[in-house]
């Protein structure tokens, strides 16, 4: 959902592309970056504090990740969770590399051309998947805009290759817009669906142009409602981070959206700028606000609301899974 790491200079068709400042330099709505050293723009309050990163769990799942070149968006987006959540073996991969074809104001994975589609990835995914020994797994990307299904191909073959490695796992998919190419996108998952199909709205409509630069509001409701239209036993997912300077009222009618379009789980957290580069923090949310925002969504007929500061995409999406199953 957001991300979170500091200015890097690299080059726009490297292995790196580009992040912060350069990544955000042609987006359409311009943003004043913030004083040097207040990243986000405001002071975080108290109640704004992850669990400490335990280093060695950290360094071990890295290790793994590393041995099997692969990504993970829980290092890639700098999560605030990823010492609780490695702690607890699990781990959000990110797929189709570490390039992504958009430049989200509020997002500092890189920006760039990405390299072609590694056909071994699948496999290694798969491994590295049995040996962590997870029944749960969530796979995410980047935006893949070069390709013709947007990728949806790549996570097909994904998600087969690990349930016929581990038996009996249950797969999150964390999917792009697949912008222009729901039709595609949609005929590559029928062969495989998932039991989970999250994709995040993000944010209001009115912050569209400025935080999600080449997306359409309209576009991602779509995808979600298709989904569940063509799979009814698909659990459906999406996601919204507040604080961007939306307002109460504009909230509260995007979850009345995504719950119209036939959505079940929903997640709600705090935006942290990755930079001061990136699209300020507008406005701190406190954990009771976050309690009366689930409250909202639950009497909105969702199946499983989770609210809180910190809460991301991913967080404890096994036990979400079955709580909104």
């Amino acid at each position: 959902m957001n991300t979170a790491t500091g200015n890097q200079s690299t080059t726009a068709l490297g292995q790196h592309g580009l992040r912060s400042r350069e990544k955000l330099a042609r987006i359409p709505v311009k943003i004043v970056p913030v004083s040097a050293g207040d990243v986000g723009g405001l002071p975080k309050p108290p109640w704004l504090h992850a669990r400490p990163m335990m280093s060695e769990t950290i360094a071990e799942m890295a290790a793994i990740l590393r041995a099997h070149r692969l990504h993970s968006v829980c290092e890639e987006a700098m999560c605030p969770n990823i010492g609780e959540c490695f702690a607890q073996r699990t781990a959000t991969f990110m797929i189709m590399g570490g390039i992504c074809t958009r430049r989200c104001a509020f997002c500092d994975v890189a920006h760039g051309r990405p390299e072609p589609l590694d056909a071994e990835e699948p496999e290694r995914l798969a491994d590295a998947v049995a040996a962590l020994g997870l029944r749960y797994v969530v796979i995410t990307s980047v935006d893949r805009d070069d390709l013709r299904d947007g990728g949806a191909g790549h996570f097909v073959r994904c998600i087969a290759l690990i349930r016929k490695r581990v038996p009996g796992i249950r797969v999150e998919v964390l999917t792009p817009d697949f912008r222009g190419r729901i039709d595609r996108a949609l005929a590559a998952f029928e062969t495989t669906w998932p039991e989970v199909f999250n994709h995040n709205v993000e944010t209001v409509p009115s912050l569209y142009r400025a935080a999600r630069a080449g997306a359409h509001y309209e576009g991602s409701l779509e995808l979600l409602a298709r989904v569940k239209r063509s799979s009814r036993h698909v659990v459906t997912k999406s996601g919204l981070m507040v604080g961007l300077g939306e307002t109460d009222d504009e909230l509260l009618r995007t979850m009345r959206d995504i719950r119209a379009h036939d959505v079940d789980i929903l997640t709600l957290g705090q935006y942290l700028a990755p930079s001061r580069f990136h699209m300020p923090v507008r406005r701190y949310i406190p954990p009771d606000a976050f309690d009366a925002l689930r409250e909202e969504g639950l009497k909105l007929g969702f199946r499983e609301v989770v609210a809180g500061p910190l809460v991301r995409s991913s967080y404890h999406a096994d036990e979400v899974a079955r709580l909104g199953a």
